[in-house]
């Protein structure tokens, strides 16, 4: 599948951020900004290398070495997009080969982004232009805040980029992002996916596991582990976070007792949950394979298993077997998208993550067979002649093809289903850490930190 994806992407759209496999063409979101920025390639790196295509890893090595430049997109580019696919796939890339061309490609990105942070707070702009160093927040955002997941999901990438440099500008950003966070705390403990970076405050009470909070609380429990479990802050955080969301947001559906998170929109509960919010599945695995009590490791594992099996029940009750990009829970229907605008699926890699997650932490069977499963399914609908495309509507098996082969599907899709067939050792949990887009820096030893 890796090798297929690659070999299309090489011919059709190289250099280019991502490949359109029916017009065989290239594709650029606007997260990118605009020019060849090579986001696929930076992006699968670390996935070709832990598989062992070197024909391929030494291709994308050599076009990063010569050609890698975000001073090429004259648009404005995402900083949260920017730091987890290019700093994150260029310093997980260092840490596997040690290669140190990566280190000073990934100094020049962060540099870029630098410029983003420079608000009255330290809580940095959702935009930068690399060319001008100008930044603001998504129009869309409520009125010029900025969100969770995207401030929240930067200490992994800038926190790796100062212990390597020894230079402390990156995570001096990310101690002042963490300052500001701990100031504002909510009565009960929950954290609105809306900061404004002039005011500090929190904007509309809007509260989500899955978009615009998702990787907030990702990165809480896996800045603690990056840290050697040092960072005893990060820690607390976490089980604070997970604690208020357990008490708030968990639900059981009416039909069949299905776990689930809800979304609060002020006091209104909207019970839908994103296929991004699967990724909590290997969260609370992660936190189980790390918790020393038996009774909290034995009720997070219970809780993570509810919960891939409620991402497992979306997959298997479309026609396609692949989930849909949402899923509500009614008195009519449970774990269905309803509105058309719900039934795609753009190759994302969150329900397999979790359940690659609860494989290793598990051993048991039944979760290589769903992404087994899941990997069957995507090669049946979602591959074309030219590459893999999303697909519009999961409930109908005779697909309509996006057009579009996300650069993700490499960094995430491919190294999770990669990593569940793979013998344990190769990436084990205790001595690497995943950021958001499955790129895996090492666990500093205790001495270090």
């Amino acid at each position: 599948m890796t090798k297929f994806a690659w070999k299309n992407y090489r011919k059709y759209a190289w250099g280019f951020n991502e490949l359109k496999p029916l017009s065989r063409s290239e594709h650029s979101a606007s997260v990118f900004g605009s020019g060849k920025l090579g986001a696929t390639i930076v992006d699968a790196l670390d996935t070709l290398y832990i598989m062992g295509l070197k024909k391929e890893y030494e291709e994308g090595r050599n076009w990063v070495e010569n050609f890698f430049d975000l001073k090429v997109s004259t648009a404005d580019i995402s900083v949260f997009e920017t730091n987890i696919r290019f700093i994150g796939g260029l310093l997980a890339t260092y840490a596997l080969t040690e290669d140190k061309m990566y280190i000073q490609k990934a100094i020049n990105v962060a540099n870029i982004l630098l410029p983003a942070f420079e608000t009255p707070t330290g809580i940095p702009h959702a935009l930068v232009n690399p060319l001008s160093g100008q930044s603001h927040n998504w129009g869309w955002a409520n009125g010029g805040f900025s969100i969770l997941s995207e401030f929240g999901s930067l200490q992994l990438e800038l926190g790796y980029l100062s212990q390597l440099t020894q230079n402390f500008i990156y995570s001096n950003k990310i101690a002042r992002i963490r300052e500001v966070v701990l100031s504002i705390r909510t009565e009960d403990g929950l954290f609105p996916n809306y900061l404004h970076p002039r005011s500090g405050k929190w904007g509309p009470k809007h509260v989500s596991v899955g978009a615009l909070g998702d990787s907030f609380y990702e990165y809480l429990l896996k800045s603690w582990l990056r840290s050697g479990k040092n960072d005893a802050v990060y820690k607390e955080m976490y089980d604070a976070a997970l604690a208020a969301i357990k008490k708030y947001l968990l639900r059981y559906s009416r039909q069949s007792h299905l776990a689930y998170f809800i979304e609060l929109k002020g006091k209104r509960e909207v019970h839908k949950m994103d296929h991004l919010a699967c990724f909590i599945v290997g969260l609370l695995a992660l936190e189980a394979f790390n918790e020393n009590d038996v009774k909290r490791r034995s009720d997070t594992i219970k809780l993570a298993e509810e919960i891939a099996n409620t991402c497992h029940e979306s997959y298997i009750r479309t026609a396609t077997g692949i989930g849909p990009e949402s899923f509500r829970f009614t008195d009519e229907v449970e774990v269905m998208a309803i509105k058309d605008s719900e039934k795609y699926y753009i190759l994302r890699p969150e329900a397999i993550e979790g359940w690659f997650y609860l494989w290793r932490v598990t051993g048991k069977d039944k979760y290589r067979e769903w992404c087994w499963m899941a990997a069957k399914n995507i090669e049946k609908y979602c591959r074309t002649a030219g590459g893999y495309s999303g697909i519009k509507n999961v409930y109908n098996s005779d697909v309509v093809h996006d057009d579009v082969q996300q650069s993700f599907l490499f960094a995430e899709t491919f190294k999770y289903l990669y990593l569940t067939f793979s013998n344990d050792s190769i990436m084990p949990l205790n001595k690497w850490v995943f950021n958001t887009e499955a790129h895996a820096f090492p666990i500093v030893s205790q001495t270090e930190f």
